[in-house]
């Protein structure tokens, strides 16, 4: 038998695994599944069409599928998903999703999310993320693989963040951040690399060193973004073991939207 406290209320359509715990006086709504191992902490809320996958830890007060804070949504039937194996810290809020951008926003598996995170409809939250307290992210934001936020940051709106990033504390960010960038402030500016993280990810040397010069052509050199473009091709060539990193850069400059943090 699913482990639910007496005084939580459990809509009776909701979906819960038989060894989900629920805590004290949470409130779980029909539209919800949650699968197994999966504990729930006291006084939370979980509502909206939200699906959350297997041993996550959610502490108390946190707001799970409430409606999006976006004017235009309406009712629609749109979505929260959630992964595996999240630590979901006190009074964290993630949104569903609004209409004409896909309906769902998704957090993945791994994550280790802190207190007061707020995730706004449509975000996208890979793996292997840290997000410290406070961390904001506004409508559509993409973080990638293993990127970690300093607390009391901002993000805007449809900004894109690749993957082993790092932004530090209390940092607005406004522009794409590419991957492996070491970025903080406000105005944001890029710092370095993050190479603490990708020593402790296992990178070899080889791979560091790479990154190294991608950050050199890309910030310190004086080139233009095609110029550097070009330079970081041409490091798959110069050193074969980096041609993953360097194809992960390139192809999020070629994609970016807003522009790249500088």
């Amino acid at each position: 038998m699913t482990q639910v406290h007496p005084t939580a209320i459990v809509d009776p359509k909701a979906e819960l695994d038989p060894t989900v715990s629920v805590g004290p006086y949470a409130v779980i709504g029909p539209h919800v599944r949650v699968g197994a191992g999966t504990t729930i902490g006291a006084h939370c809320v979980i509502e909206g069409r939200t699906t959350i996958g297997r041993d996550n830890r959610i502490f108390q007060f946190a707001s799970l599928g409430a409606i999006p804070q976006d004017k235009k949504y309406a009712g629609e039937p749109t979505e929260l998903v959630i992964g595996d194996r999240n630590t979901i810290r006190e009074f964290c809020t993630f949104n569903i999703g609004v209409p004409g951008a896909g309906g769902v926003t998704r957090v993945g598996s791994d994550n280790w999310i802190m207190a007061y995170t707020h995730i706004a409809h449509d975000c996208r939250v890979d793996d292997h993320t840290t997000l410290a307290n406070n961390t904001t992210l506004a409508g559509h934001v993409h973080l990638a693989d293993w990127v970690t936020v300093g607390g009391l940051t901002g993000i805007h709106q449809f900004v894109s963040v690749g993957a082993h990033a790092m932004i530090g504390f209390a940092s607005a960010v406004a522009q794409d951040v590419p991957p492996f960038m070491l970025v903080d402030g406000n105005p944001l500016a890029v710092r370095g690399f993050n190479v603490v993280g990708l020593r402790r990810r296992d990178f070899s040397a080889a791979r560091i060193a790479a990154v190294k010069q991608m950050h050199r052509l890309l910030y310190r050199q004086g080139k233009t973004l095609e110029e550097a473009r070009a330079g970081i091709e041409a490091l798959a060539v110069e050193v074969p073991e980096s041609a993953a990193d360097v194809a992960l850069l390139s192809g999020f400059l070629s994609s970016a939207t807003r522009g790249i943090a500088r």
